[in-house]
């Protein structure tokens, strides 16, 4: 039996037709400008996103950073939620890469409200360094894919605006956010100077993500770029899996929320495991298996001897993410292999 893998949605496959695509792309060398399939993809992200430029780039990570390179001097802060991926999962990069430093503020859920930054913003002072930009993850994976309200963004962009603050969206997964609520990506990105979005994750393509904002900032951007050495040359190739994947697999994430949304609500109902209903938005599942007895590391490899796969994120939580290619009958199995897991620890405690 093939395993079930639910440790991320960055593990899809690309489909058949989208290989085709990417085998028949039309390519040119994109550090001159000239990969017509870029070229393409670039003016979509233009066109979806409501900025005057894009630019292509091979990470949701590399495109983060180029972000905050562009965005910010050496000796800056960025200002950040506590569990955002720019903070925990990027190396270290704003520290090594730009030379500024990371300020986390614990939010309810992922979402900051102004207050929380206000009291952090530093005084103009030689003491301090110089609070720049604001970053803000939507969804928020660390918190369970939450989809970051408009209301709270609108509050924040004018909050930043007073001042004087520039703010980032990481929206790695905004297709999640903006299927589930129906909010364009435009009116997402309206409020942001910059915003990324990764074609990797619930898009399914093998590789890519791509950084939208005006003419100056994407000039900036190019030039990071460069220094990080992701200027591509035949690019087109990849170009092509992500535009497959705008143009067929966008209509079809309600799919794995809803397939996510079944499978918290059954497991939320064995003894053992608790899951913040409130909290599965989109199609990441938080799962705390501390009153099981089970640890969630060794939760995870029981789940791997059922052929299931899941990421023990932290001693008591496990998560698992719905993609592309889980199907109905995945997510009934995956709630079986649970089932006969707790059966076997309560059959141990009796």
């Amino acid at each position: 039996m093939d395993f079930i893998d639910l440790r991320s949605d960055t593990i899809t496959q690309p489909v058949t037709e989208m290989r085709r695509h990417m085998a028949e792309a039309d390519v040119g060398d994109d550090v001159f400008g000239e990969d017509p399939t870029v070229n393409a993809l670039q003016d979509k992200i233009c066109e979806l996103t409501g900025k005057e430029a894009a630019l292509f780039v091979t990470s949701g990570t590399q495109a983060n950073q180029i972000a905050i390179n562009a965005h910010t001097q050496p000796g800056d802060e960025v200002i950040c939620e506590y569990r955002s991926h720019i903070f925990n999962y990027e190396a270290g990069a704003p520290a090594l890469l730009s030379g500024v430093q990371v300020h986390p503020i614990q939010g309810e859920h992922g979402i900051l409200q102004p207050a929380q930054i206000e009291e952090v913003i530093r005084p103009r002072d030689h003491h301090f360094p110089v609070s720049r930009l604001i970053g803000l993850e939507n969804t928020h994976n660390r918190w369970g894919g939450v989809i970051y309200p408009l209301e709270a963004i609108k509050e924040m962009r004018t909050f930043a605006d007073n001042q004087n603050l520039l703010m980032h969206l990481d929206g790695a997964r905004l297709w999640n956010a903006s299927a589930a609520t129906g909010i364009p990506i435009k009116t997402y990105a309206s409020y942001f100077d910059s915003v990324s979005l990764c074609f990797s994750k619930g898009l399914g393509a093998p590789v890519g993500s791509v950084i939208a904002g005006n003419e100056r900032f994407i000039e900036r951007a190019h030039y990071y770029r460069k220094v990080y050495g992701g200027g591509m040359r035949q690019a087109g190739i990849i170009a092509a899996g992500a535009l497959y994947a705008l143009e067929h697999h966008t209509g079809r994430l309600m799919e794995d929320h809803i397939r996510a949304r079944k499978l918290a609500e059954e497991l939320n109902m064995l003894t053992g495991l608790v899951i913040d209903l409130q909290r599965v938005q989109t199609n990441i599942v938080i799962i705390d298996t501390s009153l099981s007895g089970i640890p969630a590391n060794e939760f995870e490899a029981l789940l791997s001897q059922n052929h299931v796969r899941m990421k023990a994120i932290s001693p008591s939580r496990l998560r698992a993410v719905t993609h592309l290619q889980i199907s109905d009958d995945d997510i009934k199995h995956t709630i079986n292999a649970f089932k006969n897991i707790l059966k076997h620890q309560h059959s141990l405690v009796d």
